[in-house]
Formats: C-alpha cells, sequence, structure tokens
C-alpha cells in the first residue's frame, strides 16, 4: 500500500516536471511578450511612442539612468526568452507534441504565437544596433575644464565628489603619465576630430543643450510669474472681497500701527504749515481759524481714507503671500524633473565662466550681501517687508538681524570657497585673493 502511494507521488512529479518541460515554448514566448509589453508602456507613457533615448524627451540624468536600466534588464530578458524559445521549438517533434496531447496540453493557435513574434521584433528592433551602450545618458556632457597644465579635466559633481565606499583614494603617482597631459589632450582631440561620427555628435549635443536651456528658462519664467499672478489673483478675487467685508464700517480702526498713525499726523502737520505759508507769502487776507479748521478736516478725511486702504492692503498683502507660497511649492513639487536640468543648466554656466569671471561673481555676491555696506540694503529690505506686511519696523530686531544674518552668510560663504571651490578649481580661488587683495 505504501509503496503504491509513493509510486503514484512520484508518477504525478514526474508528470508535472514532464509538462512544465513541455510548457516551455509558450512559457518562454510569453515571458518575452510581457517584457516588450512593459517597453512599449515605458515608451507610450515616458518617451510619446518614441524609441527610450535623451532625444525623445526630457529628462534629467538620473530619470535617464532608471528608464536606461530598465530597458537594458527588459532586453535582456527578451534575448535571453527568445533564445529560450527557439532552443526549445528546435527539440520539439512531433512524438513530443503527441505526447503533449496526451498529458493534457494544448498548445497555443499558430496565428497567436506569430503574432506575439511580430510585436516583440517591432518593439526591440528600435535598440538592435547597440544603442543602449552609445547612448548618452545624460542630457548634455559636462562642459570640460581646461587646466593650466593644458589637460582637459572633467568637473566634480555632486556624485563624484561623494567618497566611494571601498575605494582607496588616488594618489598624485597613480595619476601621472609617461607623457604629458596636454600631448595625450591633444591626441585625444585629433581622436575627436578625425571620428566621422564627430558631427553626429556635436548636432546631437546641440539640440539637447538647446532643449535644457529652454526649459531652464521656460522654469525660471513660471517660477516668478506663477507666483506673482497667484498673488494679485488671490488679493483681487479672494482675499480682498472677505478683507472689504469685515473692514467695512465706521468703526474699524485706521490705523493698524503706531508707525501709520505718526506717518498721518506729521502728514497733516506738513500741510497745516504749507497753508500757513502760503497765506503769509500771497497778498490775501489772513485766514481764519474756522478756515483753517475747515482745510484741515478735509485733509484729514483725506488722510484718513488713505491709510485705511494703506491698512486693509496690508492686511491683503499677508493672506495672498501665504497663497503665493503655497503656489511656488507645488510649483517645485511638481517640477523635479525641471529642477534636475536648471542645476545641470546652472552647473553648465558655471563651469563654461572664466576663473576671473568666478571671482568677479564672487565678490559682487559678497560685497552686495555681506560687504561694509550690505547693512543698509538689508536695513531697506526689512523696513519694505514690514511696510508690504503693515507690521511696525522694529529697529532692535532690525539691527540684531544686520548685526547676525550677514556674519553667518559670510561664513558659509568662505567655508563653501575652501570646501568646494577650492577642490573644483584652485585657479578661480586664487584669482578671487588677488582681485580681494
Amino acid at each position: 500500500m505504501k509503496n503504491s502511494v509513493l509510486s503514484q507521488k512520484i508518477y504525478s512529479f514526474l508528470l508535472a516536471a514532464y509538462r512544465w518541460y513541455l510548457l516551455t515554448p509558450e512559457r518562454s514566448l510569453e515571458e518575452a511578450y510581457q517584457s516588450a509589453l512593459k517597453i512599449k508602456e515605458i515608451e507610450d507613457k515616458h518617451f510619446n511612442g518614441n524609441k527610450i533615448c535623451p532625444d525623445s524627451a526630457m529628462y534629467s540624468s538620473s530619470v535617464m539612468d532608471y528608464f536606461q536600466t530598465e530597458l537594458k534588464k527588459l532586453l535582456k530578458n527578451v534575448r535571453m526568452r527568445l533564445t529560450e524559445f527557439k532552443a526549445s521549438r528546435w527539440f520539439s517533434n512531433e512524438s513530443k507534441q503527441a505526447a503533449a496531447a496526451k498529458t493534457g496540453i494544448e498548445y497555443p493557435n499558430p496565428a497567436s504565437v506569430l503574432e506575439k513574434l511580430e510585436f516583440i521584433d517591432q518593439v526591440i528592433a528600435k535598440y538592435i544596433n547597440n544603442d543602449l551602450e552609445t547612448t548618452p545618458v545624460n542630457l548634455v556632457s559636462p562642459p570640460k575644464i581646461v587646466a593650466d597644465n593644458g589637460a582637459i579635466a572633467q568637473p566634480i559633481t555632486a556624485k563624484s565628489s561623494l567618497p566611494n565606499n571601498g575605494s582607496k583614494p588616488k594618489r598624485k603617482t597613480d595619476t601621472t603619465g609617461v607623457l604629458p597631459r596636454s600631448i595625450l589632450s591633444t591626441i585625444t582631440r585629433l581622436q575627436v576630430e578625425l571620428d566621422p561620427n564627430s558631427e553626429q555628435d556635436v548636432v546631437q549635443n546641440f539640440r539637447q543643450t538647446q532643449k535644457r536651456t529652454i526649459i531652464s528658462i521656460r522654469f525660471l519664467l513660471l517660477l516668478i510669474i506663477v507666483p506673482l499672478l497667484t498673488h494679485q489673483i488671490a488679493k483681487a478675487v479672494v482675499v480682498g472681497p472677505v478683507v472689504e467685508r469685515f473692514r467695512n464700517g465706521e468703526t474699524v480702526e485706521i490705523f493698524i500701527n503706531e508707525e501709520m498713525e505718526e506717518e498721518a499726523l506729521v502728514e497733516l502737520q506738513k500741510f497745516e504749515e504749507r497753508i500757513r505759508f502760503e497765506n503769509l507769502i500771497s497778498n490775501a487776507p489772513p485766514l481764519s481759524v474756522e478756515a483753517i479748521e475747515n482745510q484741515m478736516k478735509e485733509k484729514a478725511q483725506e488722510v484718513a481714507e488713505e491709510f485705511r486702504r494703506a491698512s486693509a492692503n496690508a492686511i491683503k498683502n499677508v493672506f495672498a503671500d501665504i497663497f503665493s507660497v503655497v503656489a511656488f511649492i507645488w510649483l517645485l513639487l511638481i517640477s523635479k524633473s525641471s529642477i534636475s536640468v536648471l542645476k545641470d543648466f546652472f552647473d553648465h554656466i558655471v563651469y563654461g565662466l572664466s576663473d576671473s569671471a568666478k571671482a568677479f561673481i564672487i565678490i559682487l555676491f559678497t560685497d552686495i550681501f555681506v560687504g561694509f555696506h550690505s547693512p543698509h540694503g538689508w536695513e531697506v529690505i526689512l523696513e519694505g517687508i514690514s511696510k508690504h506686511w503693515g507690521l511696525p519696523a522694529n529697529r532692535d530686531f532690525i539691527f540684531l538681524f544686520i548685526a547676525t544674518f550677514p556674519v553667518i552668510l559670510d561664513t558659509i560663504f568662505k567655508y563653501w570657497i575652501f570646501r568646494y571651490l577650492n577642490r573644483i578649481s584652485p585657479s578661480a580661488v586664487a584669482t578671487y585673493h588677488n582681485m580681494n587683495e
């Protein structure tokens, strides 16, 4: 009894293994077909139905790395499964097909097999010529920096600046060659110029640079225009009517801070002095007390209405600015790819500048924000922000801010110069020190 049960288990196991072997062609074709469908899905969803490459859509280098990795994996799976399909079909014969029919296996319709094979060929035909290995992944290759010795060096990016785990730091003796670097760079440049595909590469790089520039400028304009439009629309449509409704009354305070009240009193006092002075220098008879009071009353009504509108406008600015900040953050969240392109755009511009231009820009920014005359600029900015929001200009806070923030900013500038710029462009740092002295 036990032997019969054991033999039945062995027979069922062997039958299942045989069925799996007989179904190998169908299973391999189905896996290859599913991988081709995934490639087609990526093309339709992210590249407008075109080939997966930087020319078909504008993505950052990190996004293109992801798509290229997925494409390599899917193409490898398609090729392996097709090889398995062909090998299993080659070993198949009429006797095996008859055995498959006895075990209850039904092979798919030949028309369905041909349809799947045709679809797979259409999808992978775009990637037959090893384009995956030769297509540049980055939107535009980083600009080359010509060192003082004539060698062409690539700029250090964020990825390359990070230490690799397990990798040993290179020593100077490891990077020193037998021939001077200028000779090697000249040979490399001649090889590029003699390459028959160099013209195509130049055109492709130009197109990618053009796309990157257009996207960067458009995104910069959006970062400026969208918050401004949101501020104006929210102030006119949403915030304005609500504030006017709650402040539409005679009992509403005209001044929302003491500074506005002092400005109104000073303006009214100047008006009174002006009408007295004009009366004294003219040949008209002296004004009576009642006439002066009437003119002062009219002027007081005008000043009160003016500052009432200014107070309401300051309250509107607070809530409209909140809408602008929300719109700005929302734009940043939905534009991660554009941010990466913009970063590459700025890196390209910065690396393309000469050492003197880099030093000039650094000195200009440091003198404006942390230089000797910067406290006056910060004072004007802070007072303007306070007036924009209807807040009293707290002199103690302004002086404390000026005494601390520029110092912190100057420390950050110096650390950036020492930590990063000194490693990326030492000659720019030397030029900066010479210009500063």
